[in-house]
């Protein structure tokens, strides 16, 4: 005969598989970044997606190498908001948006410079986010004040836990 299982033991394992690709994925992000020197040093390249033609950069793997500068890190970023359970983790935001901002500029051939002017771009992320985050802190330490609770303890009555990943961006949006 055999046990049924608990819900806290599938949890347990659910969790520990995520939790495993998510280590994966961060520990073959240097070995993704290498991608760039399997695409060949010329001005067009010919794949099975089709002919890609690199105007600006003039060399298909400068593109990637550049590409790839910005995608590991919005990667990690992405992994990071997805898993951190500060009060503060709205603000990873931020840096979210600029590197998406640094990617759409950098596959627009028709840019001079590769990072000008994002701020504006920036602007009304921040100007939403940094607000919202010190109105947080302000409340935490009102609470410190007034209470005899611990920073842990207010943390854990500020965090918002969605049960699934569709939740966690359901969450955003």
């Amino acid at each position: 005969m055999t046990k049924p299982k608990l819900k806290s033991q599938v949890n347990n394992k659910k969790e520990f598989i995520i939790g495993s690709v998510i280590a994966t994925c961060i520990a073959i992000t240097p070995y993704l970044f290498t991608l760039w020197e399997s695409v060949p040093s010329q001005k067009t390249w010919d794949t099975f997606f089709g002919t890609y033609a690199s105007n600006y950069y003039e060399d298909v793997q400068i593109l990637s190498w550049t590409l790839l500068g910005k995608i590991i890190p919005l990667l990690l970023l992405f992994i990071w908001i997805f898993t951190c359970r500060h009060w503060w983790y709205h603000i990873i935001l931020v840096p979210i948006a600029m590197y998406i901002f640094q990617i759409i500029e950098v596959l627009n051939d028709d840019l001079r410079f590769a990072e000008e002017n994002q701020i504006i771009y920036l602007l009304p992320v921040m100007a939403i986010m940094i607000p919202s985050i010190y109105l947080i802190r302000a409340r935490i330490f009102n609470k410190i004040n007034e209470a005899n609770k611990s920073l842990e303890e207010l943390e854990e009555e500020f965090k918002l836990s969605p049960k699934n990943f569709w939740g966690k961006v359901k969450e955003y949006f």
